[in-house]
C-alpha cells in the first residue's frame, strides 16, 4: 500500500473525471444545447454574474483538473456566454487552476521514492528534455492538438520546473483559450441569426478566424525549431 500512497491524489482527480463524465453534465454546456437556452442564461448571468463567473471558473478547473475529454465545450461555452473579453479571462483562470493541480498531483505521484531509482530509459528521457527544458515545455504546451491534461501529465513525469510550467501553461494556454473562446463567440453569433448551429457557421469569418489561428499555433514551433537550425 505505501508504494501506491503518492498516486492517491491523481488517482481521485481520474475517478472524478469519470464521474463527471458519467453524469453528463458537460453536455449542457455543448453548443447544440446552449442553443435552446442562450437568451434565458445570459439573462441569468446578468441577474447574477460572480455567481455565474465562479461556476464558469469553477467548471474549466474540474474539467481541467480531472483530464476530461469536454473541456472544449466549457471554453466554448465560456465566449458564447460571456463574450470573447470575459470569456477568456474566466476560462483562463480556471485553465491555470486546473492545470496546477493535476500537475501538482502527478508531480506527487511520479516523484522518486526513498530508496528507489527510475529505470534507465526514463533517466535518459528525463535527462534528454531537462537539457531543453523551455524549448521543449513551449512545444508541448503550444500545440492545441495535443491533449492538454495528457501533455500537463507528461510534463510533471519529465520533472518540468514548477516555475516554466507555470510560464508556459498562463502563456500557452491563454493564447489556445483565447481563440477558443472567439470560436464560441462566433458559435453565438450564428445561432443568434440562425437559431440554430447550420452550416453558414463555416462561412463566418469570426469562425474561420480562429481555426485558422489554430493552425498557425500549431506550425509555430516548428517554424521556431527552423529558424534556430538556420541560425546555428
Amino acid at each position: 500500500m505505501p508504494r501506491f500512497r503518492p498516486f492517491l491524489p491523481l488517482l481521485v482527480l481520474i475517478l472524478l473525471g469519470i464521474a463527471l463524465l458519467s453524469t453528463g453534465a458537460l453536455n449542457r454546456f455543448r453548443p447544440a444545447t446552449l442553443a435552446s437556452e442562450q437568451t434565458r442564461l445570459q439573462a441569468q448571468i446578468a441577474a447574477h454574474p460572480l455567481r455565474a463567473s465562479g461556476l464558469q471558473v469553477g467548471v474549466t478547473a474540474l474539467a481541467i483538473a480531472t483530464g476530461v475529454p469536454g473541456v472544449l465545450v466549457v471554453i466554448l461555452a465560456g465566449g458564447m456566454l460571456f463574450g470573447v473579453v470575459m470569456g477568456t479571462l474566466l476560462s483562463s483562470v480556471g485553465l491555470i487552476l486546473g492545470a496546477m493541480i493535476l500537475f501538482l498531483a502527478s508531480r506527487h505521484a511520479f516523484g522518486t521514492q526513498p530508496g528507489t531509482r527510475a529505470p534507465v530509459l526514463v533517466e535518459k528521457l528525463r535527462d534528454g528534455y531537462l537539457a531543453h527544458p523551455v524549448s521543449y515545455t513551449c512545444f508541448l504546451r503550444l500545440v492545441p492538438f495535443f491533449p492538454f491534461g495528457g501533455v500537463t501529465i507528461a510534463l510533471a513525469w519529465l520533472r518540468c520546473p514548477l516555475w516554466l510550467f507555470a510560464a508556459a501553461t498562463a502563456a500557452g494556454g491563454s493564447v489556445i483559450t483565447a481563440i477558443e473562446t472567439v470560436l464560441g463567440a462566433g458559435l453565438a453569433r450564428n445561432i443568434a441569426a440562425n437559431r440554430a448551429v447550420s452550416l453558414s457557421l463555416f462561412s463566418d469569418p469570426v469562425v474561420i478566424v480562429p481555426l485558422l489561428a489554430m493552425g498557425l499555433l500549431a506550425l509555430t514551433p516548428v517554424a521556431i525549431g527552423k529558424w534556430r537550425a538556420r541560425r546555428n
